[in-house]
């Protein structure tokens, strides 16, 4: 195809563009741990560090950049709290308007790698978390999602605790989320709801290929290792093949229902769709996409023509198949390392090219 092709022949353009004025590479990289991995004390501080930011106030600084008529999202809440501001980032750039969307754009792995820095950023300035930021490995669980030990662990500390409970609007029952409260949508309890298979509903969608398929055979660790080992160079082919409907990136999200994955609150608002934009409520939205940055890193340093390679659009495409295969990773305008990496004002704007390093000084984290 021919967007493949025209990745391979500016991965080289880019390589030596890149590496101008590259920032010293930092000494002593944290190591980010997968979560089953933490001590109990390890897990209890990160659990710590996110209701730290959730009792925190509202960050007046927050500025959306996407008109709300174009987002189709809630108002900011004044009156929320620090974590809501950094749920709604993501809303508010997760907007299907036509620039700056952090999905199916080649906003996607350079947003998100991102994103998780700046929370743990957050958690480390606000709160004084002295971990990294875990990641969950969901190939690990592609067999029996449903009973992971992430989600039968009930420790109101130190636990991530379960499903919700379908009497009570999914609302998680146990473990030390049990009481979180988020403001988007609108004011609720964190929900989870497992969904082996979430696209019945969407059998009229064009791009959904199979609406009976049961979502975790897309994450299993044979299809993690297809990622990781793509072809080298080809940086929209592998970002598809993890973002792409039905692709290993979603069904996590869709899986776990609830919070994670978009769904309305009982209460909300008559207008409110099911969508992604509030996903990130769900702390383990932060694990799952350390996870999808971790496929990313691990491609890179899987053969050295992945380091620098990058292509994308800026404005997604997704309303046919002929669509996803013309434009995989977003439709002109084109991104560029140069390209800022939008933070509604909450932190300071980087560009693409200062992420794709972990260890380039910007960053400073490797994976274990």
């Amino acid at each position: 195809m021919h967007w493949i092709q025209l990745a391979s022949s500016l991965t080289v353009v880019l390589s030596f563009f890149a590496f101008r004025g590259e920032a010293a590479e930092c000494t002593n990289p944290a190591v980010r741990k997968e979560w089953r991995t933490l001590s109990t004390i390890e897990k209890a501080a990160w659990i710590a560090a996110v209701k730290c930011l959730a009792s925190l106030p509202h960050d007046p600084n927050l500025a959306p950049i996407v008109n709300r008529t174009i987002s189709n999202i809630p108002p900011i809440n004044n009156s929320s709290s620090y974590w809501d501001d950094l749920v709604y980032i993501h809303m508010d750039l997760n907007t299907r308007a036509r620039f700056q969307i952090i999905h199916s754009t080649g906003f996607f792995f350079p947003w998100h790698r991102w994103y998780v820095a700046a929370v743990e950023s957050a958690m480390k300035s606000k709160c004084g978390y002295a971990g990294t930021a875990p990641y969950w490995n969901w190939s690990l669980d592609s067999a029996d999602v449903k009973n992971s030990p992430l989600f039968l662990d009930s420790d109101p500390i130190s636990g991530l605790g379960g499903w919700g409970d379908p009497a009570k609007d999914i609302q998680v029952q146990d473990g030390a989320f049990r009481d979180l409260q988020l403001a988007y949508p609108v004011p609720h309890t964190l929900r989870r709801n497992f969904t082996l298979r979430p696209y019945i509903a969407l059998a009229d969608n064009p791009t959904i290929l199979d609406p009976t398929l049961e979502a975790n055979v897309s994450f299993t660790p044979a299809e993690v290792q297809k990622m990781v080992h793509w072809t080298p160079g080809d940086f929209p082919g592998m970002q598809f093949y993890m973002e792409r409907p039905e692709g290993p990136h979603g069904n996590v999200h869709e899986i776990l229902g609830g919070d994670l994955g978009g769904y309305c609150p009982a209460d909300a608002y008559p207008d409110c769709e099911p969508q992604p934009t509030f996903s990130a409520n769900e702390p383990i939205f932060q694990m799952h996409h350390a996870m999808v940055d971790k496929v990313w890193y691990d491609w890179q340093h899987a053969n050295p023509e992945n380091f620098w390679a990058y292509h994308g659009g800026s404005v997604q495409n997704i309303t046919s198949l002929q669509a996803l295969s013309d434009y995989p990773n977003g439709m002109p305008p084109y991104l560029s390392l140069n390209s800022k990496i939008p933070a509604d004002d909450i932190f300071d704007e980087v560009t693409i090219y200062d992420v794709m390093n972990t260890t380039g000084g910007y960053l400073c984290y490797v994976y274990e």
